[in-house]
């Protein structure tokens, strides 16, 4: 083979000339993204099978894996690094891989029936707003934690640090607590969708709240007005996604409502129409919300409401998606999460020791005593 030279990150190309040519295939997008694929789903599903023993849902699994595979093991050795997850590829694989993320919580989405949801929206409100609340009440102390533990971390006020901190710890996993529930048979369930819902509202709240949190450090910031701006931007955001939301149930749902009833096996060449202008809306519905400053998983959420649940239609668009999305592209994404962890920047027994009782606290306190006990006393007064 050719002698490694440094490689100009501007110009990648797809494929190598190969191996008789003198190319090494690893300096080439795809043959790169056959070996990192394959190395991601070997290694999740290892570390899956591992942790089955403990009761672990597989997306644990994928996130460990990451971990594994990047610079807090494996990823020690800066050769290994280097051959298998070059910086230049990060875009790439994160990029096929939030392809299957977008069309997972398509699938949730098309799952989820939208009735439901109204009828258990006032349980479901009560629930995010009960675990918000709570959330800043007992994070103060975290909060306090945490900024003794991260050094340099007094350059915010602690009225800025136990907002975002509050945020942080308080906003549901979207795309985790679909893959858990999806993969427990739970997302068409009562409490699978009050759920979601649940954090769905969350997830609002966290937008709010994080303009609270710009705007705080605006009006203590270097007054530039640069924060001032960013405040006002994420309320515009909110409107605008409340907007896009607006659109789709009002106007989108009921076309795509037509297109479901178009569909029938008699048609097969139509139906694969409706298919792919189906395929279509999910990719425009996330670059849309991607456009006006969301994530444009929650485009495909939207997108996947709109469907009419049952039926033949829905039922074909989860057997042509589902399996391929599920076993593929999701391990990817979730993987590559974990590839962005140094357990090594976590530097002192100060910054473990905050670490840990943060999660003691988060798993230990707030979840199983206080959740069950405002849970227990929200039904009791309904």
């Amino acid at each position: 083979m050719k002698p490694s030279m440094p490689l100009n990150i501007s110009y990648i190309k797809t494929s190598s000339d190969g191996a008789w040519e003198g190319d090494n295939p690893l300096n080439y997008a795809f043959p790169l993204l056959i070996v990192q694929t394959t190395l991601v789903l070997s290694v999740s599903h290892l570390v899956a099978f591992l942790l089955k023993l403990l009761r672990q849902p597989k997306v644990v699994a994928e996130i460990a894996g990451g971990i594994l595979l990047g610079p807090s093991a494996l990823g020690l050795n800066k050769d290994f690094l280097h051959w298998v997850f070059p910086p230049w590829s990060t875009p790439i694989l994160e990029s096929i891989a939030s392809i299957g993320l977008l069309f997972f919580l398509f699938l949730v989405g098309l799952e989820l029936d939208v009735s439901t949801i109204q009828r258990s929206r006032k349980r479901a409100f009560g629930i995010a707003l009960a675990r918000i609340s709570l959330s800043f009440a007992f994070r103060a102390g975290v909060t306090l934690i945490l900024r003794r533990a991260i050094h340099e971390a007094n350059w915010v006020s602690y009225g800025q640090s136990l907002v975002f901190i509050g945020v942080a710890l308080s906003i549901t996993a979207f795309p985790i607590l679909a893959r858990i529930q999806a993969k427990l048979k739970l997302l068409t369930t009562d409490v699978g969708e009050m759920a979601m819902a649940a954090a769905a509202f969350n997830d609002v709240a966290a937008w709010v709240m994080l303009a609270l949190a710009i705007a705080l450090t605006g009006n203590t910031g270097n007054g530039h007005g640069l924060d001032h701006k960013s405040s006002l931007t994420s309320i515009w955001v909110l409107f605008s996604g409340i907007a896009f939301t607006s659109f789709m149930l009002i106007i989108v749902k009921p076309a795509m409502t037509w297109v479901a009833r178009k569909c029938s096996p008699e048609h097969e060449i139509l139906d694969q129409a409706y298919v792919c202008i189906t395929i279509i809306g999910v990719m425009l519905s996330g670059f849309i919300t991607d456009l006006i400053g969301i994530h444009a998983i929650f485009g495909a959420f939207v997108f996947g409401l709109t469907i009419l649940k049952g039926g033949d239609f829905a039922n074909r668009l989860i057997k042509q998606i589902e399996d391929f999305v599920s076993t593929l592209l999701l391990p990817l994404y979730f993987t590559s999460s974990g590839l962005k962890t140094d357990m090594a920047k976590i530097n002192g027994t100060e910054a473990w020791g905050g670490g840990f009782w943060c999660w003691l606290y988060q798993q230990r306190v707030l979840e199983r005593f206080l959740g069950h006990f405002w849970w227990q006393c929200y039904v009791q007064f309904q």
